[in-house]
């Protein structure tokens, strides 16, 4: 299971609440391109932070993070399933909230005093990676891509759809 990061516009977003089918196209399609495109030194439309999307949750709840940036605030009304459930969403002002929210926490400062141990103990998703006391450098990386994206969104007025591929 991967989390996974779509950033639409509020236009787009409107119209995925009305019609998800249209949105995994959309979604989709998008991917499909920035992957033809190869790596951007900027952040893109897509994102997809791996299996660190667990562990982000918990850190964000630790910290009493004001948005779920890792589960979307809201489900897609009607939505099928996307991978691993239906897709959810922020809308342009969560997104904001969001990234107010992420200039003030940096990876480091997130995972401060939390070790493999306190993942493996609240079995954080993989959690044999946390049982082998894999270090949480992994999931800084992750936090460090998923802050400019929601700070580029945030910039444009995106919304974004996440999802559990």
């Amino acid at each position: 299971m991967i989390g996974e990061y779509a950033r639409v516009t509020p236009a787009e977003l409107d119209r995925a609440l009305g019609d998800p089918e249209w949105a995994l196209t959309l979604v989709s399609a998008r991917r499909e391109a920035e992957a033809d495109a190869g790596p951007q030194p900027v952040p893109t439309c897509c994102l997809d932070i791996d299996k660190a999307w667990d562990a982000l949750g918990f850190l964000l709840r630790r910290a009493a993070f004001p948005v779920d940036i890792v589960h979307g605030e809201e489900p897609v009304p009607g939505a099928d399933d996307w991978g691993y459930g239906p897709p959810r969403y922020l809308t342009p002002e969560q997104v904001q909230k969001a990234a107010s929210a992420l200039a003030e926490i940096s990876g480091d400062e997130l995972t401060a005093g939390v070790g493999p141990a306190d993942l493996a103990a609240a079995e954080v998703y993989p959690a044999i990676v946390w049982e082998r006391g894999e270090p949480l450098d992994y999931v800084r990386e992750y936090y460090e891509q998923l802050r400019p994206f929601l700070c580029a969104a945030a910039e444009q007025g995106d919304a974004v759809l996440m999802w559990l591929g």
